[in-house]
């Protein structure tokens, strides 16, 4: 299982990057796997605003559709539209080009709160 140590993760196996004012949002490996064969990804618009914990998207695989939750309160800056058209590059690349959205966190400290690799490791047995 790949697990980015200068990523933050949350227990609904979410993961965030922060680059300056912007969080960067995706689905672990390990929620890649568990899933399957992703074959379609339902992201909110631009714009929309979001509170920690929210429905933010969808994913649904060859096994199941699991709702993606907002790992902090926040707004859509940004959706990857490439992996909407490409949904299995949540599989092939979830750190990468796999990404979901961008959030402008009402509160920047906010992803300091989430698990760290560690505790992430430990969440999932790794």
């Amino acid at each position: 299982m790949d697990l980015p140590e200068q990523l933050r993760y949350t227990t609904d196996h979410e993961w965030v990057s922060v680059t300056g004012d912007r969080i960067r949002v995706g689905i672990t490996d390990y929620a890649q796997d568990a899933l399957g064969d992703v074959v379609y990804v339902d992201l909110p618009a631009v714009g929309t605003v979001v509170a920690a914990g929210e429905v933010l998207g969808e994913v649904e695989s060859t096994k199941s559709v699991s709702e993606i939750y907002a790992p902090v309160s926040g707004t859509v800056l940004s959706v990857n539209e490439t992996v909407t058209a490409a949904p299995e590059q949540l599989n092939s690349d979830p750190y990468g080009a796999g990404w979901l959205c961008e959030l402008a966190p009402t509160d920047p400290s906010a992803p300091e709160a989430l698990l760290d690799a560690d505790a992430y490791r430990r969440l999932v047995g790794g």
